[in-house]
């Protein structure tokens, strides 16, 4: 199984499967309604701070912040 990386460092273009969000409660429980939750796959549409990603057809746009950290397990490509 893939190490996991902060989303942060997925580079553009890349797709990984969610692998665990760290943070406050509310944080992740709105993270969760957005359909980010474990085992979801996004593709990474612009890396770094903010970066933007893909999932399920709608983009979503996160900053780093030392308080919420999404984890992520890139896939492998052939």
């Amino acid at each position: 199984m893939n190490e996991m990386i902060p989303l942060e460092f997925l580079p553009a273009g890349r797709s990984a499967a969610v692998g665990q969000l760290i943070g406050g409660e509310n944080d992740i429980q709105r993270l969760e309604e957005l359909g980010l939750r474990g085992g979801a796959e996004i593709e990474m549409v612009q890396a770094g701070s903010p970066c933007i990603v893909r999932m399920a057809g709608q983009k979503l746009c996160f900053r780093a912040d030392d308080l919420l950290r999404i984890w992520v397990r890139p896939m492998v490509t052939a």
